[in-house]
């Protein structure tokens, strides 16, 4: 085993349904070494299986990846991250605890009545409730004791108003509009799979519709008679878009080309073959203070709580002996 004291990102692990622990019992925490190489690490005086781990390590691999199978080397990470989140709930959870938190036990009993009446035709239910009762009623207070004392860390005093100016004046990329255009379009619609041919008739119409452009005709009633998209209506105005949200055909041709009033050549776009002309342009403005305050406020308080949550997170690993079997993660490749 290898010793470790770092202070890793990772959240609350919660609870599985009472379908699982129907189906596939989690084995408990226990104080006591397990023999025949079955501890998968070892928390201050508290040991976890490693059958407990490759349990949450299946079930993280199915809400993840579904059934996909992930590349090695990823999956050598989400390995080590699962193990992470294992020893941070212990942790959080003895740490709540000492500090006093009672989990809500009204709310436990809301969710055991709903299992009792989302379960109550099943006959593997009705011949283990008994059972299985007491040891899902301990998971559900276990979670709700974790999620009390998540929200009572988190739960960071309001930034000031200096705080936030300093946070306003330090990301201006985060209160910034990206570069705006306005445009008009004629589409020339083909269905992707449709024949060479097809694609060279809509390139031959497109480039007729360019050279009457060129000689003065109005775009807008082109774009009437011959679009298919549904600005046909409006003369092909698409109104303003931001940058970035265009297919690269036309970012290339318009976005880093065109001066107000220009038309591109026809572009061949996944919907068929285009005729795009760029009406206006704003350019990327970075909003006031007044007007990104509230925003940044929050984006702030959000920062300030995450930051409360990893730190308690790291204090509590950094004072308690975390020691992996690390045999049993696939090897990190060097970066």
């Amino acid at each position: 085993m290898k010793s470790t004291r770092s202070g890793l990102k990772g959240g609350v692990a919660l609870v599985g349904l009472a379908a699982a622990l129907m189906f596939a019992p989690v084995t408990a925490l226990r104080a006591q070494a397990m023999p025949g190489g079955a501890v998968f690490a070892v928390v201050g005086e508290k040991v976890i299986a490693y059958s407990e781990y490759q349990t949450a390590l299946a079930s993280g691999m199915r809400q993840k990846y579904y059934h996909a199978k992930p590349p090695e080397a990823e999956l050598a990470m989400f390995q080590r991250e699962v193990g992470d989140r294992m020893v941070n709930q212990i942790l959080l959870f003895d740490e709540a605890k000492r500090r006093g938190i009672e989990p809500d036990r009204v709310k436990v009993q809301e969710t055991l009545a709903g299992y009792e009446r989302s379960y109550k035709d099943s006959e593997q239910w009705r011949a283990n409730r008994a059972r299985l009762l007491p040891e899902l009623v301990d998971k559900l207070e276990h979670q709700s004791v974790l999620e009390r004392f998540e929200q009572t860390v988190r739960a960071v005093t309001a930034p000031s108003d200096q705080a936030v100016r300093a946070y306003y004046a330090a990301h201006p990329d985060l209160f910034t509009e990206p570069e705006q255009v306005r445009l008009s379009l004629i589409l020339l619609k083909v269905d992707p799979s449709s024949p060479r041919v097809v694609w060279e008739k809509a390139g031959e119409e497109a480039d007729r519709l360019t050279e009457r452009l060129a000689k003065g005709a109005d775009f807008a009633e082109l774009a009437r008679l011959h679009s298919s998209d549904p600005s046909a209506v409006r003369g092909g105005d698409l109104g303003y878009v931001h940058r970035g949200v265009l297919p690269d055909p036309v970012q290339k041709q318009v976005i880093d080309t065109l001066k107000p009033g220009a038309v591109t050549p026809p572009v061949v776009l996944l919907e068929g073959v285009a005729i795009v002309r760029l009406e206006d342009r704003r350019a990327a403005k970075l909003r006031s203070f007044a007007e990104a305050a509230k925003r940044a406020a929050e984006l702030l308080a959000r920062e300030q709580s995450e930051s409360a949550w990893q730190r308690l997170i790291t204090e509590l690993r950094a004072r308690t002996r975390v020691q992996f079997d690390e045999s049993r993660f696939l090897p990190l490749r060097p970066a």
